[in-house]
C-alpha cells in the first residue's frame, strides 16, 4: 500500500507541469480567445437590437406615415366630391333657371298667339257679320224685284 502510495505521489509531481501547463493555458484561452469573443458577441447582440429596435420605430413611423397619406387621401377625396357636388347642383340650378326663362318665354309666345288668334277671330266674325248683312241684302234685293214683278 505504501508502494501504491509513492506510485501516486510520483504521478501528482510529475503532473504538476502538466497541471500549471493547463491552468496556464486555460487562463490564457480566457484572456487571448473567451474575453474578446464574449466582448464581440455582445456588441453584436447590442448592434443587432439596436438595429431590430430601429427597424421597429421605421416599420411604426411608415405605418403612422401610411395612415396619414390615407386619412389625407380620404379627405381629398371627400372635397373633390363636395365640389363635385356643389358643381351638380350649380348646374342644375343653372339648368332649370334656363328652363324656367324658356317657360316663360314659350308662354308669353303662346298668349301673343293666342291673342293674335283671337284678334283674328274676331275680326273674322267681324268680316262674317258685315258679309252676312251684305247677304242678306243681296238675296232680300234678289227676292223682292222677282217677287215684286209676280204681282
Amino acid at each position: 500500500m505504501q508502494e501504491i502510495i509513492q506510485q501516486v505521489g510520483a504521478l501528482l509531481v510529475g503532473a504538476i507541469p502538466t497541471l500549471i501547463l493547463f491552468i496556464l493555458l486555460v487562463l490564457a484561452y480566457q484572456y487571448l480567445v473567451q474575453g474578446p469573443l464574449s466582448r464581440t458577441l455582445r456588441e453584436r447582440k447590442a448592434r443587432t437590437s439596436g438595429a431590430v429596435e430601429a427597424a421597429s420605430r421605421a416599420i411604426d413611423a411608415a405605418e403612422a406615415k401610411t395612415a396619414e397619406y390615407a386619412n389625407k387621401l380620404r379627405q381629398a377625396r371627400l372635397e373633390v366630391f363636395k365640389v363635385r357636388e356643389q358643381r351638380l347642383h350649380q348646374w342644375a340650378q343653372e339648368r332649370d333657371a334656363v328652363l324656367d326663362v324658356a317657360r316663360k318665354a314659350a308662354g308669353a309666345r303662346v298668349q301673343q298667339a293666342k291673342a293674335a288668334m283671337e284678334a283674328e277671330v274676331a275680326a273674322a266674325r267681324q268680316s262674317l257679320a258685315a258679309s252676312a248683312d251684305q247677304l242678306a241684302e243681296q238675296v232680300v234685293r234678289a227676292i223682292l224685284p222677282a217677287a215684286g214683278g209676280s204681282r
